[in-house]
């Protein structure tokens, strides 16, 4: 446990040198909001896998008055883009990745309405130090290097990402040199002149008039009219504590669905004896989000009935691999602001669209459109897909006490159940993002909506429990980059406790005061 009593705050994220880059933030006079964007920049550059600037993001702000607030930057489809058209070009289902898939980003979108809560750095210092390691070339982190390995192929397909992941033909290897210099052009322009650079200016006509090149309908209007969304956000009080988190048309509400069993069925031990039963209720929540997330601009189930609906039969439904290749990062400040945040390409390495001009690559969240006309989340143009991001805050009594992030794609509420669970059970935070895990749905390709990913470390208990469930159990090994990049922050009263999970190549940071 790391705990210090004069700090100016904490910052867990998935790789060191964004970690550090938050640290330094923090170091300036920045606050958790602006750790959380110079964090997110850096990740953008040396967890192109993971995270871009063509992605989305959602976060949860705490301000020091104690309201938190819900920002939804989940980016929507081209208004040029009917759903006859798409049926015309792909069938019955749109593509895993390819310009079809690519939304507009709302990440950058949702720096701004970040920074424009309560940030005090300008935009040179929080994006300083991503400029730089793009400039300058970063070594190729392990989890880069594997994804690029076995995604080999649909990196070829585009040229941008061809010379920038396979240089010579060959895919980066762990401890290669990966400089990024058209990214770092369009970081400098950020940093200059703001987000709206992003979106109205000099780049935002490079990016849209590169993806139209392409075949995207993106428009610069489409562009140019993106805001992200501030909101409330929904929680449950459940096992002493107060969970808040996101709302449609995130996964949220699956948490919730999961403490709200735990606290009315109260099963002793949900990750021992009785795993079974909550493998169940993930099982069910699973369903229901692949039968009814969608935008709630465009339904009328909100996040209240989400929560407390009777699950649907099992269907073939939910069966693409959903592995998550995200970023969840967060940041908590000595003056009151606590920020958990989570980005995304979606896929690994989204789309596989890069940008050559600008160094972009774009994300792959329009695969989450349905195009059955009579699904709730059927494509339609200026509509946000269903998301798998998902922040989480914990209080009780009104005063923070855990802030948490994780990747991993559909099995997010999954694994923030065992953080907290874990949590709540005296772990620390390396312990916490450290203990096995399993997960059940679709994780990987083969996987079916019955299977469930057990690491081999987890208790002999609980996977008998898994074993007597019926679903199918499927063992990988332990510490398994699969099962999700989580870092969490514990607010103590003398000081922070912060780890970043084992999993990922990350770190956590007390800074000091």
């Amino acid at each position: 446990m790391t705990t210090m009593n004069a700090v100016r705050g904490a910052v867990a994220t998935s790789h060191y040198l964004a970690t550090e880059a938050g640290a330094e933030a923090m170091r300036s006079g920045g606050n958790a909001i602006d750790a959380a964007i110079a964090a997110a920049a850096m990740l953008c550059v040396v967890y192109p896998n993971n995270v871009a600037l063509g992605g989305d993001l959602v976060a949860l702000v705490r301000s020091p008055d104690g309201v938190v607030r819900f920002v939804n930057a989940t980016g929507r489809a081209p208004s040029g883009t009917s759903l006859a058209e798409l049926r015309e070009r792909h069938g019955t289902a749109l593509p895993a990745r390819g310009i079809d898939t690519v939304t507009v980003p709302g990440g950058v979108r949702g720096w701004q309405a970040l920074a424009e809560s309560g940030g005090r750095l300008s935009w040179a210092q929080r994006l300083g130090r991503a400029e730089a390691a793009a400039r300058d070339g970063v070594p190729v982190a392990r989890s880069v290097a594997r994804a690029a390995r076995i995604d080999r192929r649909d990196l070829a397909a585009d040229a941008g990402c061809r010379a920038l992941f396979l240089p010579d033909g060959s895919p980066l290897d762990e401890g290669d040199t990966l400089r990024q210099p058209a990214l770092a052009r369009t970081i400098e322009r950020l940093a200059e002149h703001g987000p709206d650079e992003f979106y109205t200016g000099r780049i935002a006509s490079k990016w849209v008039a590169g993806l139209r090149a392409l075949g995207s309908r993106i428009s610069e209007a489409d562009a140019a009219g993106y805001r992200a969304a501030i909101e409330q956000p929904i929680s449950i009080e459940a096992l002493g504590v107060e969970v808040l988190t996101s709302p449609p048309n995130t996964q949220g509400f699956s948490l919730l669905r999961t403490l709200r069993f735990l606290a009315q069925d109260g099963i002793s031990e949900p990750l021992g004896a009785d795993a079974g039963r909550l493998a169940a209720v993930f099982a069910e929540n699973n369903r229901v989000r692949a039968r009814w997330l969608t935008d709630p601009d465009a339904s009328a189930v909100g996040a209240e009935a989400l929560v407390s609906m009777d699950a649907p039969e099992l269907s073939g439904a939910d069966v693409r691999p959903a592995s998550g290749d995200t970023v969840g990062l967060t940041a908590v400040s000595a003056d009151g602001w606590a920020v958990s945040l989570v980005q995304s390409v979606y896929w690994a390495f989204g789309a596989c669209v890069l940008e050559p001009q600008t160094g972009i690559l774009f994300q792959n969240r329009g695969t989450s459109f349905s195009l059955d006309a009579a699904h709730p989340a059927v494509y339609a143009p200026g509509r946000r897909p269903p998301h798998t991001l998902m922040p989480v805050l914990v209080q009780r009594d009104g005063e923070l006490v855990l802030a948490a992030a994780t990747m991993g794609g559909q099995a997010q509420p999954q694994i923030h159940a065992h953080l907290l669970l874990n949590s709540l059970a005296g772990a620390s935070a390396i312990e916490a993002t450290s203990a096995p895990r399993w997960v059940v749905g679709v994780q990987d390709d083969g996987d079916t909506v019955r299977t469930v990913t057990v690491e081999a470390d987890v208790p002999r208990q609980a996977q008998e429990a898994l074993r007597a469930s019926g679903l199918h159990v499927k063992t990988v090994q332990p510490r398994d980059e699969g099962l999700g990049h989580s870092n969490l922050i514990r607010v103590l009263p003398s000081g922070y406790d912060a780890a970043s999970d084992p999993r990922s190549d990350g770190s956590a940071a007390i800074v000091g005061g």
